[in-house]
């Protein structure tokens, strides 16, 4: 029992020096309030006001965006839609494959890894 009291004893002696030692002393704490306060100096530029970058447009160069905006987006609608005809997207044989799959005799079908169906 007093060998467990001891090893108790020293493990929190040693505890408390490394503590100890391993604190910040005030010297340090001081030097870095110093470089602190020199970079709060740099940091501090003029800044411009937002307002002076922003530029107005008129009514007619927001229509005129818009509008092109517009026929970029009717564009690809166009090409999805024209993607999508394919016969791998509307012909219903193609299920999950970009060539109709093989139809093989009845007793040598075997499960599609692509659409799990019996082919």
């Amino acid at each position: 029992m007093t060998l467990i009291k001891f090893v108790f004893l020293s493990a929190v002696v040693i505890l408390v020096s490394w503590s100890s030692a391993s604190a910040q002393s005030t010297r340090e704490v001081e030097t870095r309030s110093e470089y602190s306060s020199y970079s709060a100096k740099s940091s501090k530029k003029s800044k411009k006001s937002k307002k002076s970058d922003l530029k107005l447009k008129t009514y007619a160069e927001t229509q005129a965006e818009f509008q092109k905006r517009m026929k970029l987006v009717a564009k690809e609608h166009r090409k999805r839609d024209k993607e999508m005809k394919k016969p791998q997207y509307s012909d219903p044989t193609y299920f999950g494959h970009k060539k109709p799959p093989k139809i093989r005799p009845v007793g040598k079908r075997k499960m599609c890894k692509e659409c799990g169906i019996v082919h």
